[in-house]
């Protein structure tokens, strides 16, 4: 038996609050969704990579770096309603998805959620890890509590759990997903939930649903680009691996 085919669909919204046009920053010769595109290219078990966004900017931009862009609707609540849309139209059994601020996301953790999705009776497959140098306390930074299978019991953008003596430490949430396109193509007729409403996450509809969640753990990385600070360390970074440092 074949295993599941697998392909990346990359959210790419203009608008975003903090930085808007995040997608289309160029300081460093290429735009930040192609600096994202090309990190997962580098995985060797999905078999192709779309960007969805709602922006005919993005659209032209990703066209010009030969990528492949899908319009979708501009009315989603979240960012896996719009994946969800993308994925009505695929043939793969898993469908990843991959931030689209996230520059230096790690191909080999692309590969090994693909694997947990294949492997994990579990609809929905995501990533951990230890926390490196963020503030566990930081409620921008969302941290999950898996079971002893593996499978997330609650995220929270609080202090979960309560670190004490040697007991569980805080596990960072690594925002990328992977589903089972089934079940993907059912999230957008689950309502929203209490819980999801009180955190604003919506991957607790998931859990509150009754579903599950897998959660493999995989080595910290440097995250997403949130604010302008976050995109001048990540230019400095980009140099500094282009050119060399001083």
């Amino acid at each position: 038996m074949s295993a599941m085919k697998a392909a990346a669909v990359i959210p790419a919204r203009f608008a975003a609050q903090r930085l808007p046009g995040k997608p289309l920053l160029n300081e460093t010769g290429k735009f930040l969704i192609q600096h994202v595109w090309e990190r997962v290219r580098l995985a060797r078990n999905v078999s192709r990579i779309l960007i969805a966004t709602d922006d005919a900017r993005i659209f032209d931009a990703v066209k010009s770096f030969r990528g492949t862009p899908v319009m979708t609707r501009a009315d989603h609540p979240s960012g896996t309603d719009r994946i969800a849309e993308v994925a009505a139209g695929l043939e793969e059994e898993i469908v990843v998805n991959v931030q689209g601020d996230e520059p230096e996301v790690a191909p080999e953790a692309i590969e090994q959620l693909v694997e947990l999705a294949r492997t994990s009776e579990a609809p929905v497959a995501t990533l951990a890890c230890e926390f490196e140098k963020a503030d566990p306390a930081d409620p921008a930074k969302v941290k999950v509590v898996r079971d002893r299978a593996g499978n997330a019991l609650y995220f929270s953008r609080a202090l979960i759990p309560f670190p004490r003596g040697d007991g569980a430490k805080p596990l960072l949430h690594v925002g990328m997903y992977a589903y089972k396109r089934a079940f993907l193509l059912k999230f957008p007729s689950l309502a929203p939930t209490p819980l999801e409403k009180s955190e604003k996450l919506e991957q607790l509809r998931v859990l509150e649903n009754g579903f599950k969640i897998a959660v493999g753990l995989t080595a910290p990385g440097p995250g997403g680009i949130d604010t302008p600070e976050d995109y001048k360390a990540f230019v400095k970074r980009h140099a500094d691996a282009c050119y060399g440092g001083s």
